[in-house]
């Protein structure tokens, strides 16, 4: 049985079915696995990681621990009234007919932010000249229909990762100001801040930020380094204002004082970092690397929820829930009619019916694609709902062929 217990009550014997925390607050090889030495337990510790996940049937029990079914339907319940508390984002634009200048935009970004890093490699300072058109052309997609590009976001190669995490979190960061409705400049100063906040990864060895086993605390060090070197970087670059310097240095703080470099906590983070923190981790939890597997977006967004009682502000992880929704767009979900679809569009009335690319029959297998409406009370095109979300390789669907 998994069950959730405090970090404290962590005792050699048990197994670790669940870290509970991103792998940039770790330097453990793998998030499961069983605890042999009370150095464990410290490091866990020390990583300010304050609740895991144990296997009972492969380790010692807590019995009076909570068990994850439990959680997960307690948390779910409350994604879901928040769901339903406010309409989703304006949509100007079919995702359709947007998804064609979103692919291109995410090539340019991706390959700009490759010569950023190279500049970085060579001392060289950030181009902003190149790099702000960039991000005012992320802000126009987003502008038309924030789902086509954030869709795309959740397709990486891990080749690609550090690029595309950097051109995930500069959209994730302008939908979200948008989303909560900060005004234009800051909206783009976000976006820029997005856009470079890993640039201090550039001084990271490949070896070390690709590495598949266990970091060692020197080569954690080396990582837990980026986010000062990425600030000293762009203190050399013109041009550069206060915001993406602060969101650069201070994305890896949390409210609970246990982030890095400065230690802060609560009200000493911008209302921006803290924002960024968010848009961070759920983009590195929902990306495939060489070390671990990404989760579906909404299983991301349940953990983060979950962690916002110690890491992550909770009113803006709520506010986040809603600006790319308890389906994401791009998210397999299962049907009452047994098929699955590709969450394609949000209702503006329901976060909780979106549109929805049929795909695929769990009885017969693939299916002439078709749109429907959950939001339709009837029809061919809609009074269908959504039972669950689902892991595309659960059913070895490659779901970049419907986007």
């Amino acid at each position: 049985m998994i069950k959730r217990v405090s970090s404290k009550e962590l005792k050699v014997g048990m197994y670790i079915h669940d870290l509970g925390a991103d792998w940039s607050q770790h330097p453990f090889m793998r998030s499961a696995f069983p605890i042999k030495s009370e150095k464990e337990i410290e490091t866990i510790i020390k990583c300010a990681i304050p609740e895991v996940y144990i296997d009972t049937d492969r380790g010692l029990d807590v019995p009076d621990a909570p068990t994850q079914e439990e959680v997960q339907t307690a948390l779910q319940a409350e994604m879901i009234a928040i769901a339903e508390s406010e309409p989703a984002p304006r949509i100007r634009i079919s995702t359709a007919e947007e998804m064609g200048r979103a692919r291109a935009i995410k090539s340019q970004a991706a390959n700009l932010v490759r010569n950023v890093m190279q500049d970085a490699r060579l001392g060289k300072a950030v181009n902003m000249e190149a790099v702000e058109p960039v991000v005012a052309g992320i802000t126009e997609s987003i502008l038309r229909n924030s789902g086509a590009l954030i869709g795309l976001m959740h397709i990486k190669n891990k080749d690609d990762y550090t690029f595309l995490h950097s051109v995930s979190v500069c959209t994730f960061m302008v939908a979200f100001c948008r989303s909560v409705g900060l005004d234009a400049e800051t909206t783009r100063q976000a976006g820029l801040g997005g856009l470079l906040h890993d640039t201090g990864k550039a001084l990271v060895p490949d070896s070390i930020l690709n590495k598949p086993g266990r970091l060692t605390d020197e080569e954690f060090d080396i990582v837990r380094r980026h986010p000062r070197d990425g600030y000293e970087i762009l203190l050399k670059t013109p041009g550069v204002g206060p915001i993406p310097l602060d969101i650069t240095l201070h994305h890896h703080e949390r409210v609970d004082g246990s982030g890095y470099p400065d230690k802060q906590a609560a009200d000493q983070i911008s209302t921006l970092a803290k924002m960024c923190a968010i848009v961070d981790v759920y983009d590195a939890i929902t990306a495939d690397r060489c070390y671990h597997k990404g989760m579906p977006p909404t299983d991301a967004l349940r953990k983060i929820f979950e962690w916002s009682k110690f890491h992550f502000e909770p009113d803006l992880v709520k506010a986040f829930m809603r600006c790319v929704g308890i389906y994401p767009v791009g998210t397999l979900v299962l049907l009452e009619s047994g098929r699955l679809g590709l969450v394609t569009e949000h209702n503006e009335e329901s976060l909780l019916q979106p549109k929805v690319k049929v795909i695929f029959d769990t009885k017969k297998g693939y299916l002439p694609p078709t749109e429907i409406d959950l939001a339709k009370p009837s029809g061919k095109t809609g009074a269908d709902k959504i039972v669950s979300h689902e892991s595309p390789s659960k059913w070895k669907i490659d779901t970049q062929r419907f986007l």
